[in-house]
């Protein structure tokens, strides 16, 4: 009888060590996951900046630190705080290097950098250094870019010499208005070669491509260039039917004045005021 209480006494024993074995590894593993979901809690920064949550924040902020920075031959020392992000970081970089923070690669002990990354956690101390590259894609893309900028300031030149002549034109056909205006006529071969001289200015506005914001600028100028041959043609009409002005000088001729006739003697005698004393 005492061998058989001892026997269930055992089977007791064994099925609630079981079961404790169970309730711990159910409660570590309930452990482990609560951890992994606290690994990867992220934080929305003011800036808009999705980061990784820090397990605690200290009440006062750490003192910056010195970062250098090498961007090819040039060294860069950046103060930053070392709670800051790799994303923050950028943005330090960008006054310095002009490139934008979509544009840098920051690497750091071999390893390129997310934007959401502390630097404080990734290691980085004071005057630790930090690699800087461009973006490939970035570069490819301000090379398309400054193509673009220099074809645009080309067609700025080509169409800005096209209205400084037209600006000359344009004052020769006023003045040929005016001086129709008052009736005076004027050579027909002036009106037609100052027409021809605005049609090669509209043949050098055809072959001139648009790029950017230069199509307003052309299209002003050709409207210039029309708006200048239709008064011409009006004022060629105008100028037929003024008649021409016929100046002649007219010489006007006088006689020749009258020969005086010798008088008698008698007569200059009578008529001569002098006296004679004997």
């Amino acid at each position: 009888m005492m061998k058989r209480r001892s026997n269930v006494h055992g089977r007791v024993s064994e099925s609630s060590a079981a079961a404790a074995a169970v309730t711990s590894s159910s409660s570590s593993s309930s452990s482990s996951a609560a951890s992994r979901d606290e690994e990867v809690e992220w934080e929305m920064r003011p800036g808009g900046m999705l980061v990784q949550k820090r397990a605690g924040t200290p009440d006062l902020p750490a003192p910056n630190v010195r970062v250098r920075v090498a961007h090819g031959a040039i060294r860069h020392e950046i103060a930053v705080n070392p709670q800051a992000t790799f994303g923050e970081l950028k943005k330090l970089l960008a006054a310095e290097t002009g490139l934008q923070p979509a544009e840098q690669r920051l690497v750091f002990r071999g390893k390129e950098r997310d934007d959401g990354e502390y630097l404080d956690t990734c290691g980085v101390k004071d005057r630790s250094k930090v690699s800087l590259v461009q973006d490939p894609i970035s570069i490819e893309r301000r090379l398309v870019e400054m193509r673009r900028n220099a074809k645009i300031q080309t067609v700025h030149r080509a169409v800005s010499g096209v209205a400084a002549e037209v600006d000359k034109l344009a004052d020769q056909v006023s003045a040929i208005d005016k001086s129709i205006a008052k009736g005076n006529k004027v050579p027909e071969v002036q009106i037609t070669t100052l027409i021809e001289m605005l049609m090669r200015q509209a043949i050098k506005l055809d072959g001139i491509s648009t790029e950017g914001d230069t199509a307003p600028l052309k299209n002003l100028q050709g409207k210039r260039v029309q708006k200048c041959v239709e008064t011409l043609d009006v004022l060629k009409v105008s100028n037929a039917r003024i008649k021409p002005v016929i100046v002649t000088t007219k010489w006007e001729t006088f006689d020749h004045p009258p020969t005086t006739v010798a008088a008698p003697a008698a007569t200059t005698a009578a008529t001569n005021p002098w006296e004679f004393f004997d």
